[in-house]
């Protein structure tokens, strides 16, 4: 049983950072994509960034390239979302999500597992 474990969300100014950690468990965690998405209230969840198992590979929402870094520590089974400059606009509950298949880094919600989600808010 695949388990998701998001944590680091709090409260930060504009224009300032966060990082947020993901742990995930129950089976080889270097073997799978892993992504983040976010969901603000009264909006569908969206897709924020990929990354593929070996780290090689990243993909991310135009809304958030050069101020997003996605990372994972496959010795740590921690995959990373570094924020910075953050907007208001990026307030939402962020979820770490983990690829039910190997090679999957997509935007679309039903090849994940997810976690609980973990809160950041933005203000202005």
């Amino acid at each position: 049983q695949v388990q998701v474990v998001e944590s680091g969300g709090g409260l930060v100014q504009t224009g300032g950072s966060l990082r947020l950690s993901c742990a995930a468990s129950g089976r080889t965690f270097s073997s799978y994509g892993m992504a983040w998405f976010r969901q603000a209230p009264g909006k569908e969840r969206e897709f924020v960034a990929s990354i593929s198992s070996s780290g090689g590979s990243t993909y991310y929402t135009d809304s958030v390239k050069g101020r997003f870094t996605i990372s994972r520590d496959n010795a740590k089974n921690t995959v990373y979302l570094q924020m910075n400059s953050l907007r208001p606009e990026d307030t939402a509950n962020y979820y770490c999500a983990a690829s039910r298949t190997q090679w999957y880094v997509g935007r679309s919600t039903e090849n994940y597992y997810w976690g609980q989600g973990t809160q950041v808010t933005v203000s202005s």
